[in-house]
């Protein structure tokens, strides 16, 4: 794909991009601060592939929207709609309900599933659909056990099929659940007690207490949750191109490979990023609609309902359900598929891939976290409006499938490459390179860095920055004694977050990689494809494996939960 043909419209957008002087081509903002500067140009780099796809909406396709219009397109709408609303509501429902268990009731292992709730999200959806292919197929131990019992052969009884958009769905819920669980425990956590003891002394019942007091004052951030559950359902490449449920990533992905039409495939991308934009708008204006405030500041030991016999037992199995699907059978069936294959990938190639993930993900953390410090100090250091929007435009890249977001790198890039071909340069100099993937981590994962090097600079009081500088601190100084010190642990996690992201990445990987360059999550999605589901256990385990330590360090940060509880 890397001699394709930049869109014209492309060319002209970057060319005007690159020669503007004054931030926004002439349109009258103030003179900007250096800082400011530094979160403008920030924000242009990472959010330009995103929109740079956008401009690709009137280029010539020779005809072949008109045809994916007419045959592939409606397919793609309606699985996508389909699959949202289906993983949407499925991660409500669970995240929901189990938040609501292990917060407001007390029942046998309640504290052990507090965090283990958590675990699915250290399972890559594509790796959790091989595990429950190998489970649920005609071959595998479920089916076969059943035969066996009952004595019945194919065609003799009904079981559902895995490879379908049901099926997709069963397993983007059992993955994704985790954001309305992590968001909606937190809101409940945070409820003032008063206003649940009022309720119980209004006649209310654990029901419509929960229905009129509690739900009310989640509702936020449970909808924060289904957003983010929803923009991975629409990122999400690996398992429904396993499952082959044509959705717009696949349709993406198949026209891109297939026709190498960047037109037409600019065009799909367009119309998903589109679709993303309106989810996140409707997200905003769902949140914006109505506010939700405690009347006092005085909070008191949560009241709790402790659950015995039957009733524990129902709430044991509600919350123990989800752990076992979304991270117990996945990791067993990995541990079995391991332990009974005949012929593992050769350990010169293991380690190969192994260092190749790890080299990225390190890469990508030198390059993502260090720019997320300085877009966040700018942010700080500047006092105009520009350089605080500009770091929020910086953040789009997460909401952007990966899939996006490599088209975007390559129209981007290939207008970079032709001006360094002007100059004498020989070659597609960053199309295809290490350079090429690192760009791409930084657009999708940039946000995910940024959140937490935010929160480091929030907690940096003023007052201590200003006896700082009283104290004779320049700014060298103050970044050396002050800020560094006190931003360790959000660099920190910061840097793990980026890491174990890009190890499990697969779209823009897939696309973007350098010839002969492989990772372990490029290599369990091409040995699964193949069928050989037995030899990808072994990439795909070490993926979960190291997915476990961002999980286990937000089960620690939760963990703290309220004072008092």
């Amino acid at each position: 794909m890397t001699d394709a043909t930049v869109p014209p419209v492309a060319s002209r957008m970057l060319s005007r991009l690159m020669a503007l002087g004054r931030y926004g081509g002439g349109l009258r903002v103030g003179t900007l601060t250096g800082a400011s500067w530094v979160a403008v140009g920030a924000a242009v780099m990472i959010a330009l592939p995103v929109l740079v796809v956008l401009t690709g909406i009137g280029a010539d396709t020779d005809g072949l929207w008109a045809h994916l219009a007419a045959t592939m397109l409606p397919t793609a709408i309606l699985n996508t709609a389909a699959l949202v609303l289906l993983v949407g509501g499925g991660a409500l429902l669970v995240g929901t309900t189990t938040a609501w268990l292990v917060t407001m009731t007390r029942f046998p292992g309640r504290r052990i599933l507090e965090w283990a709730l958590l675990l699915p999200l250290a399972v890559p959806a594509y790796v959790m659909a091989y595990t429950y292919t190998d489970l649920l197929q005609f071959a595998g131990p479920v089916q076969s056990s059943l035969r066996a019992w009952f004595g019945w052969r194919r065609g003799d009884y009904w079981f559902p099929d895995i490879y379908s958009l049901p099926g997709a769905a069963f397993v983007l819920t059992f993955v994704l659940y985790p954001y309305v669980y992590a968001l909606g425990r937190a809101a409940f956590l945070a409820q003032n007690a008063c206003a649940l003891e009022v309720a119980r002394t209004l006649g209310y019942g654990p029901w419509r207490m929960v229905t009129r007091v509690a739900l009310p004052l989640a509702r936020p951030a449970l909808v924060a949750g289904v957003g983010f559950v929803v923009m991975e359902t629409l990122a999400d490449f690996g398992a429904v191109r396993f499952f082959e449920v044509q959705t717009f990533t696949t349709a993406i992905y198949a026209t891109w490979t297939a026709s190498g039409n960047l037109g037409a495939t600019s065009q799909l991308a367009a119309c998903l990023l589109v679709a993303v934009g309106l989810l996140l708008a409707c997200e905003r204006a769902s949140r914006g609609g109505g506010r939700v405030t405690h009347a006092t500041q005085r909070y008191s030991r949560l009241p709790t309902t402790r659950l015995s016999g039957l009733w524990g037992l129902t709430a044991l199995v509600l919350c123990a359900l989800p752990v076992l699907i979304g991270f117990l059978l996945p990791s067993f069936v990995l541990i079995g598929l391991l332990r009974d294959a005949e012929q593992w990938t050769p350990w010169p190639r293991f380690w190969t891939l192994v260092f190749n993930t790890v080299l990225v993900g390190l890469l990508a953390a030198l390059v993502v976290v260090p720019l997320a410090v300085a877009v966040a100090a700018a942010s700080r250091a500047a006092k105009q409006p520009v350089a605080r929007a500009a770091a929020k435009l910086a953040t789009l890249g997460y909401a952007t499938p990966g899939v996006v977001i490599a088209l975007g790198v390559v129209v981007t890039l290939g207008v970079a490459d032709q001006a360094l071909g002007a100059l004498g340069a020989e070659g597609l100099v960053l199309s295809g390179s290490i350079a090429a993937l690192m760009y791409a981590y930084l657009v999708r994962f940039y946000a995910v860095a940024a959140e937490p090097v935010t929160s480091g600079f929030a907690s940096i009081r003023p007052s201590i920055e200003g006896a700082a500088r009283v104290l004779g601190a320049g700014s060298r100084r103050l970044w050396l004694t002050v800020h560094l010190p006190l931003l360790r642990p959000a660099v920190l996690t910061a840097a793990l977050l980026v890491l174990v992201d890009v190890m499990k990445e697969l779209p823009a990987t897939l696309l973007l990689r350098p010839f002969n360059f492989d990772t372990l999550a490029v290599e369990a999605f091409q040995l699964a494809r193949t069928e050989r589901l037995d030899e990808a256990a072994l990439p795909a385990l070490v993926i979960v494996v190291t997915g476990l330590l961002p999980v286990i360090l937000l089960a620690r940060m939760s963990g703290r939960g309220r004072a008092g509880r």
